[in-house]
Protein backbone atom coordinates (compact mmCIF):
# COMPACT_ATOMS: atom_id res chain seq x y z
CA UNK A 1 0.00 0.00 0.00
CA UNK A 2 1.37 3.42 -1.17
CA UNK A 3 2.32 5.88 2.05
CA UNK A 4 -0.24 9.00 2.01
CA UNK A 5 1.77 11.85 0.79
CA UNK A 6 4.08 14.36 3.57
CA UNK A 7 2.42 17.31 1.20
CA UNK A 8 -1.10 18.11 -0.71
CA UNK A 9 -1.38 20.95 -2.40
CA UNK A 10 -4.81 21.35 -3.97
CA UNK A 11 -6.04 24.17 -6.08
CA UNK A 12 -3.87 26.45 -4.42
CA UNK A 13 -4.63 30.64 -5.51
CA UNK A 14 -2.32 33.51 -4.15
CA UNK A 15 -2.72 36.85 -4.92
CA UNK A 16 -1.01 40.26 -4.56
CA UNK A 17 -3.67 42.74 -3.00
CA UNK A 18 -1.98 45.98 -5.10
CA UNK A 19 -3.50 49.58 -5.37
CA UNK A 20 -4.04 48.37 -9.14
CA UNK A 21 -6.38 45.47 -8.10
CA UNK A 22 -5.53 42.03 -7.52
CA UNK A 23 -2.50 40.44 -9.25
CA UNK A 24 -2.62 36.25 -9.16
CA UNK A 25 0.80 34.86 -8.52
CA UNK A 26 -0.20 31.15 -8.41
CA UNK A 27 -3.70 30.12 -9.74
CA UNK A 28 -4.65 26.56 -9.03
CA UNK A 29 -1.48 24.73 -8.49
CA UNK A 30 -2.08 21.30 -7.35
CA UNK A 31 0.38 18.76 -6.24
CA UNK A 32 2.08 16.33 -3.50
CA UNK A 33 5.31 15.23 -2.06
CA UNK A 34 6.17 11.79 -0.75
CA UNK A 35 7.94 10.60 2.04
CA UNK A 36 11.97 10.43 1.14
CA UNK A 37 10.68 12.62 -2.12
CA UNK A 38 12.97 15.01 -4.28
CA UNK A 39 10.57 17.29 -6.13
CA UNK A 40 12.26 19.94 -8.05
CA UNK A 41 10.16 22.89 -9.17
CA UNK A 42 11.40 24.71 -12.33
CA UNK A 43 10.89 27.99 -14.50
CA UNK A 44 11.81 31.42 -15.44
CA UNK A 45 12.11 33.93 -12.98
CA UNK A 46 8.65 35.23 -12.13
CA UNK A 47 7.00 32.03 -12.81
CA UNK A 48 5.75 31.53 -9.39
CA UNK A 49 8.07 28.77 -7.81
CA UNK A 50 8.99 31.03 -4.08
CA UNK A 51 5.67 32.27 -3.61
CA UNK A 52 4.93 28.26 -4.04
CA UNK A 53 7.34 27.97 -0.97
CA UNK A 54 6.14 31.36 0.80
CA UNK A 55 2.63 30.46 0.40
CA UNK A 56 3.20 26.66 2.01
CA UNK A 57 5.26 27.80 4.69
CA UNK A 58 3.63 30.73 5.91
CA UNK A 59 5.55 33.19 5.12
CA UNK A 60 3.64 35.16 2.86
CA UNK A 61 3.00 39.26 4.07
CA UNK A 62 0.42 41.26 2.83
CA UNK A 63 0.31 42.65 0.20
CA UNK A 64 0.19 38.66 -0.29
CA UNK A 65 -2.25 37.01 0.22
CA UNK A 66 -3.23 32.96 0.11
CA UNK A 67 -6.77 33.64 -1.64
CA UNK A 68 -8.16 29.82 -1.92
CA UNK A 69 -7.01 25.98 -1.77
CA UNK A 70 -6.27 23.58 0.58
CA UNK A 71 -2.12 22.96 1.91
CA UNK A 72 -2.50 19.62 3.89
CA UNK A 73 0.75 18.26 6.07
CA UNK A 74 0.02 14.65 7.05
CA UNK A 75 -3.63 15.30 6.40
CA UNK A 76 -3.42 18.57 8.50
CA UNK A 77 -5.20 21.44 6.71
CA UNK A 78 -2.37 23.84 7.43
CA UNK A 79 -3.85 27.34 5.06
CA UNK A 80 -6.01 28.12 8.19
CA UNK A 81 -3.71 28.19 11.29
CA UNK A 82 -3.13 31.27 13.34
CA UNK A 83 0.83 32.48 12.84
CA UNK A 84 0.97 31.61 16.11
CA UNK A 85 0.29 27.82 15.41
CA UNK A 86 2.21 27.91 11.85
CA UNK A 87 5.47 29.05 14.19
CA UNK A 88 4.95 25.93 16.17
CA UNK A 89 4.95 23.96 12.49
CA UNK A 90 7.69 26.42 10.91
CA UNK A 91 11.29 24.80 11.88
CA UNK A 92 9.89 22.02 13.50
CA UNK A 93 7.59 20.18 10.64
CA UNK A 94 8.12 22.81 7.80
CA UNK A 95 11.75 23.88 7.12
CA UNK A 96 13.19 26.59 4.60
CA UNK A 97 16.44 27.28 3.08
CA UNK A 98 16.75 30.41 1.12
CA UNK A 99 19.47 31.46 -1.59
CA UNK A 100 21.43 33.29 0.45
CA UNK A 101 22.40 32.34 4.07
CA UNK A 102 23.21 35.91 4.72
CA UNK A 103 19.41 36.72 4.46
CA UNK A 104 18.73 33.92 6.77
CA UNK A 105 21.55 34.13 9.83
CA UNK A 106 21.88 37.38 11.77
CA UNK A 107 25.14 39.01 10.96
CA UNK A 108 26.11 39.86 14.89
CA UNK A 109 24.98 36.79 15.96
CA UNK A 110 27.23 33.85 16.86
CA UNK A 111 26.52 30.39 15.31
CA UNK A 112 26.11 28.71 18.69
CA UNK A 113 23.55 31.36 19.61
CA UNK A 114 21.67 31.14 16.44
CA UNK A 115 21.32 27.59 16.51
CA UNK A 116 20.28 27.28 20.17
CA UNK A 117 18.06 30.11 19.55
CA UNK A 118 16.37 27.36 16.99
CA UNK A 119 16.37 24.35 19.29
CA UNK A 120 15.01 25.82 21.79
CA UNK A 121 12.18 27.16 20.18
CA UNK A 122 10.86 23.50 19.18
CA UNK A 123 12.44 21.83 22.59
CA UNK A 124 13.21 22.29 25.97
CA UNK A 125 17.45 21.92 25.95
CA UNK A 126 19.63 22.99 28.49
CA UNK A 127 22.96 25.18 26.92
CA UNK A 128 25.15 22.49 27.63
CA UNK A 129 22.36 19.91 25.63
CA UNK A 130 21.87 22.70 22.85
CA UNK A 131 25.83 23.31 22.28
CA UNK A 132 25.84 19.57 21.58
CA UNK A 133 23.20 19.02 19.41
CA UNK A 134 24.18 22.03 17.37
CA UNK A 135 27.84 20.27 17.13
CA UNK A 136 26.66 16.77 15.80
CA UNK A 137 24.31 18.63 13.32
CA UNK A 138 27.22 20.55 11.99
CA UNK A 139 29.22 17.22 11.86
CA UNK A 140 26.36 15.96 10.15
CA UNK A 141 26.67 18.32 7.19
CA UNK A 142 29.94 17.96 6.46
CA UNK A 143 31.63 21.05 8.40
CA UNK A 144 35.42 20.61 9.76
CA UNK A 145 36.01 21.95 13.57
CA UNK A 146 32.34 21.79 14.45
CA UNK A 147 33.06 23.32 17.74
CA UNK A 148 35.19 26.17 16.41
CA UNK A 149 32.63 27.53 13.80
CA UNK A 150 29.87 27.12 16.14
CA UNK A 151 31.89 30.48 18.17
CA UNK A 152 32.03 32.21 14.65
CA UNK A 153 30.28 35.19 13.56
CA UNK A 154 28.76 34.31 10.13
CA UNK A 155 30.83 36.89 7.87
CA UNK A 156 34.04 34.80 9.50
CA UNK A 157 32.42 31.93 7.03
CA UNK A 158 32.79 31.25 3.09
CA UNK A 159 29.67 30.89 1.55
CA UNK A 160 29.45 27.57 1.07
CA UNK A 161 30.05 27.00 4.92
CA UNK A 162 27.31 29.64 5.55
CA UNK A 163 25.10 27.93 3.63
CA UNK A 164 25.86 24.33 4.92
CA UNK A 165 25.17 25.75 8.54
CA UNK A 166 21.93 27.31 7.08
CA UNK A 167 20.64 23.68 6.04
CA UNK A 168 22.39 22.29 9.26
CA UNK A 169 19.21 24.63 11.25
CA UNK A 170 16.52 23.77 9.08
CA UNK A 171 17.50 20.06 9.61
CA UNK A 172 17.97 20.42 13.43
CA UNK A 173 14.45 19.04 14.33
CA UNK A 174 14.19 16.58 10.93
CA UNK A 175 11.31 17.87 9.73
CA UNK A 176 8.96 16.41 7.72
CA UNK A 177 9.08 18.70 5.09
CA UNK A 178 11.90 21.17 3.70
CA UNK A 179 11.83 23.30 1.28
CA UNK A 180 15.26 24.70 -0.73
CA UNK A 181 14.73 27.79 -2.37
CA UNK A 182 17.59 28.23 -5.11
CA UNK A 183 20.52 27.15 -2.37
CA UNK A 184 23.42 26.80 -4.36
CA UNK A 185 22.95 29.68 -6.86
CA UNK A 186 25.30 31.78 -5.39
CA UNK A 187 28.05 29.25 -5.03
CA UNK A 188 30.63 28.28 -7.00
CA UNK A 189 29.90 24.84 -9.05
CA UNK A 190 31.90 22.31 -6.55
CA UNK A 191 30.67 23.74 -3.41
CA UNK A 192 27.30 23.81 -5.76
CA UNK A 193 28.16 20.08 -6.03
CA UNK A 194 29.36 19.14 -2.68
CA UNK A 195 25.48 20.69 -1.09
CA UNK A 196 23.53 18.79 -3.48
CA UNK A 197 24.90 15.45 -2.52
CA UNK A 198 24.93 16.40 1.16
CA UNK A 199 20.95 16.98 0.54
CA UNK A 200 20.38 14.15 -1.09
CA UNK A 201 21.77 11.87 0.81
CA UNK A 202 20.21 13.44 3.97
CA UNK A 203 16.95 13.42 2.59
CA UNK A 204 17.35 9.51 1.67
CA UNK A 205 18.60 8.53 4.60
CA UNK A 206 15.94 10.61 6.78
CA UNK A 207 13.02 9.99 4.21
CA UNK A 208 12.26 13.82 4.46
CA UNK A 209 10.47 15.37 1.84
CA UNK A 210 11.95 17.93 -0.30
CA UNK A 211 10.79 20.61 -2.65
CA UNK A 212 14.54 22.18 -4.61
CA UNK A 213 13.64 25.32 -6.25
CA UNK A 214 15.57 26.69 -9.14
CA UNK A 215 15.66 28.09 -12.45
CA UNK A 216 18.40 25.64 -13.60
CA UNK A 217 17.21 22.37 -14.91
CA UNK A 218 20.98 20.92 -15.17
CA UNK A 219 20.49 21.18 -11.16
CA UNK A 220 17.78 19.12 -10.66
CA UNK A 221 18.37 16.90 -13.18
CA UNK A 222 20.96 14.88 -10.74
CA UNK A 223 18.88 14.85 -7.83
CA UNK A 224 15.38 15.09 -8.50
CA UNK A 225 13.06 12.33 -8.69
CA UNK A 226 9.94 14.18 -10.05
CA UNK A 227 9.68 17.96 -11.68
CA UNK A 228 6.92 20.55 -11.44
CA UNK A 229 7.46 22.81 -14.34
CA UNK A 230 5.95 26.52 -13.83
CA UNK A 231 4.94 29.30 -16.15
CA UNK A 232 3.28 32.44 -15.50
CA UNK A 233 2.16 31.71 -11.80
CA UNK A 234 1.08 27.73 -12.86
CA UNK A 235 2.11 24.18 -13.21
CA UNK A 236 2.28 23.31 -17.43
CA UNK A 237 4.12 20.01 -16.89
CA UNK A 238 4.69 17.43 -13.66
CA UNK A 239 6.59 14.13 -14.96
CA UNK A 240 9.25 11.96 -13.38
CA UNK A 241 12.97 13.07 -13.92
CA UNK A 242 13.85 10.90 -16.95
CA UNK A 243 10.61 10.89 -19.18
CA UNK A 244 10.89 14.84 -18.75
CA UNK A 245 14.21 15.33 -19.46
CA UNK A 246 13.56 12.57 -22.40
CA UNK A 247 10.56 13.45 -23.98
CA UNK A 248 9.21 16.94 -22.49
CA UNK A 249 6.00 17.24 -23.29
CA UNK A 250 5.03 20.83 -23.43
CA UNK A 251 7.09 23.17 -25.43
CA UNK A 252 8.13 25.42 -22.67
CA UNK A 253 10.28 22.52 -21.06
CA UNK A 254 11.69 21.74 -24.24
CA UNK A 255 12.57 25.11 -24.31
CA UNK A 256 14.21 25.15 -21.29
CA UNK A 257 15.88 21.93 -21.97
CA UNK A 258 17.27 23.72 -24.54
CA UNK A 259 18.91 26.63 -23.45
CA UNK A 260 21.20 24.70 -21.37
CA UNK A 261 24.38 24.33 -22.01
CA UNK A 262 26.02 21.15 -23.37
CA UNK A 263 29.34 20.03 -24.43
CA UNK A 264 27.93 18.62 -27.89
CA UNK A 265 27.16 21.93 -29.04
CA UNK A 266 30.56 23.81 -27.95
CA UNK A 267 30.75 26.86 -29.58
CA UNK A 268 27.40 27.00 -31.41
CA UNK A 269 24.82 29.72 -30.68
CA UNK A 270 22.07 28.58 -27.61
CA UNK A 271 18.67 28.61 -28.41
CA UNK A 272 16.34 30.50 -26.61
CA UNK A 273 12.43 30.76 -26.15
CA UNK A 274 11.69 33.88 -28.03
CA UNK A 275 9.81 37.37 -26.15
CA UNK A 276 9.51 36.94 -22.38
CA UNK A 277 7.55 35.98 -20.04
CA UNK A 278 3.89 38.15 -19.33
CA UNK A 279 3.47 40.31 -16.77
CA UNK A 280 0.83 39.01 -14.02
CA UNK A 281 -0.92 42.15 -14.77
CA UNK A 282 -1.55 41.50 -18.37
CA UNK A 283 -2.01 37.36 -18.49
CA UNK A 284 -2.67 36.16 -21.46
CA UNK A 285 -6.42 34.19 -22.51
CA UNK A 286 -6.08 30.52 -23.02
CA UNK A 287 -2.41 29.09 -22.50
CA UNK A 288 -0.32 31.61 -21.11
CA UNK A 289 2.71 30.18 -23.37
CA UNK A 290 0.66 31.03 -26.46
CA UNK A 291 2.64 34.14 -27.12
CA UNK A 292 5.93 32.67 -27.15
CA UNK A 293 5.01 29.37 -28.85
CA UNK A 294 5.39 27.96 -32.42
CA UNK A 295 3.03 25.70 -31.87
CA UNK A 296 0.17 27.87 -30.68
CA UNK A 297 -2.90 27.31 -32.78
CA UNK A 298 -6.48 28.75 -32.63
CA UNK A 299 -7.46 25.55 -30.47
CA UNK A 300 -4.63 27.74 -27.75
CA UNK A 301 -6.77 30.70 -26.76
CA UNK A 302 -8.89 28.52 -24.56
CA UNK A 303 -8.59 27.86 -21.61
CA UNK A 304 -6.05 24.65 -20.66
CA UNK A 305 -6.28 22.35 -18.36
CA UNK A 306 -3.98 19.79 -16.82
CA UNK A 307 -4.22 16.51 -19.34
CA UNK A 308 -2.42 13.03 -18.54
CA UNK A 309 -0.48 11.67 -20.78
CA UNK A 310 0.35 8.26 -19.20
CA UNK A 311 2.77 8.35 -16.14
CA UNK A 312 2.79 12.69 -16.80
CA UNK A 313 0.54 15.57 -16.29
CA UNK A 314 0.50 18.69 -18.70
CA UNK A 315 -1.36 22.02 -19.44
CA UNK A 316 -1.22 22.25 -23.56
CA UNK A 317 -3.57 21.03 -26.49
CA UNK A 318 -0.31 20.04 -28.50
CA UNK A 319 1.75 18.30 -26.75
CA UNK A 320 4.96 17.22 -28.21
CA UNK A 321 4.67 13.70 -27.11
CA UNK A 322 1.69 13.54 -29.57
CA UNK A 323 3.40 15.76 -32.42
CA UNK A 324 6.37 13.38 -32.79
CA UNK A 325 4.41 9.89 -32.79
Amino acid sequence: MTAPPVLEVKNLNTSFLLPIGEVRALRDISFDVRRGEILGLVGESGSGKSITGFSINGLLSPPGQVMSGSIRLHGQEITGLTPAAMRQLRGAKIAMVFQDPMMTLNPVLKISLQMGDALRAHARLSEREARARSIAALEEVGIPAPEERLDAFPHQLSGGMRQRVAVAIALLHEPDLVIMDEPTTALDVTIQGQILALVQRLCRERGTALIWITHDLAVVAGIADRILVMYAGRIVEDGTIDELLDTPAHPYTRGLIDSVPTREQRGSRLRQIPGRMPALTDIPEGCTFRPRCSFATDACAAPQEMRSLGTRLVRCCHPLTEVSA
